[in-house]
C-alpha cells in the first residue's frame, strides 16, 4: 500500500468520526464566534475604519488559534479510547502518514470555521479591504497549516502528561509566534493597502515556516509517537 493511501485511510477515519460526533466543530465554533463578538463591541469599527483595518487581520487569527487549540486537545484524545493509539502503533503504516492525515483533517476542520468567520468578519468590522484580496488564498492556508502542523505534533508529544490541555498552548504559542508575526502583518497589508506591509514578503516567510517546521513534525512524530 503506498504511503498516500495510507494518509487517506487516517484522513477519513477522522472525518467519519467528526462526521457523527461534530466535537470539535462546534467547539471551534463557539471559540472563534465568541472572539469576533467580543471585540466587535469593545469598539465601533464604523467610527475609525482605518483602525478596524490595521486590527482586523490580529483579531481574525486570534480567534483562528484559540479555535484551533480547541481542536488539538481533542486530536489526540480519541485514539486513546479503546487503545486506538496502541494499535496503530503497531500497524505497518508509517507513523508520519498518521501524522499527515492528523493535520489534513483537523485543516478541513478549520477551513469550515474559517468560510464561516470570513463574511461574519466583514459585517461585524465593516471591513473593505485596500489591497489584493486574492492573497488571502494563500495567507490563510499557510497560516491556518503553521498553527496545526505544529499543533498536532505537541499535542502528541503532550499526549501522556497529566496536564496536557495546558501544556499545549504553552509550548505552540512561543513557537508559533513567527508565523503568527507573518500572518497578521500580511493580512494587515492587504487590510489597508499598505505597502510598509509587504504582504507578499510575510507569505514568503510563512511559506518557508511551513516547510521547516512541516519536515521537522515528520521526522520527529514517529519517536514522539512510539515513546514511553
Amino acid at each position: 500500500m503506498s504511503y498516500w493511501r495510507h494518509v487517506w485511510q487516517h484522513l477519513q477515519k477522522d472525518l467519519r468520526i467528526e462526521w457523527r460526533s461534530r466535537d470539535a466543530i462546534n467547539g471551534m465554533l463557539f471559540f472563534a464566534l465568541l472572539v469576533v463578538v467580543v471585540f466587535s463591541l469593545a469598539f465601533d469599527p464604523t467610527a475609525n475604519p482605518t483602525l478596524a483595518r490595521q486590527i482586523s487581520g490580529g483579531i481574525l487569527w486570534v480567534a483562528i488559534l484559540f479555535a484551533s487549540t480547541t481542536a488539538l486537545n481533542q486530536t489526540w484524545t480519541r485514539e486513546q479510547r479503546n487503545s486506538v493509539l496502541e494499535a496503530q502503533r503497531m500497524a505497518p503504516s508509517p507513523a508520519s502518514a498518521l501524522f499527515l492525515g492528523k493535520v489534513l483533517a483537523n485543516l478541513l476542520f478549520v477551513g469550515v470555521i474559517e468560510v464561516v468567520l470570513a463574511p461574519l468578519f466583514i459585517i461585524f468590522y465593516n471591513l473593505h479591504p485596500l489591497g489584493d484580496v486574492r492573497l488571502f488564498a494563500l495567507i490563510l492556508p499557510l497560516g491556518t497549516w503553521a498553527l496545526l502542523c505544529n499543533g498536532t505534533f505537541f499535542a502528541a508529544l503532550g499526549l501522556r502528561t497529566r496536564n496536557r490541555e495546558l501544556l499545549l498552548p504553552l509550548i505552540l504559542f512561543p513557537i508559533s509566534l513567527p508565523a503568527l508575526l507573518g500572518m497578521i502583518n500580511a493580512s494587515a497589508g492587504v487590510m489597508t493597502g499598505d505597502e510598509g506591509f509587504n504582504p507578499l514578503l510575510w507569505i514568503r516567510m510563512l511559506g518557508g515556516y511551513d516547510i521547516i517546521f512541516t519536515i521537522l513534525c515528520l521526522l520527529l512524530f514517529e519517536t514522539v509517537v512510539n515513546a514511553e
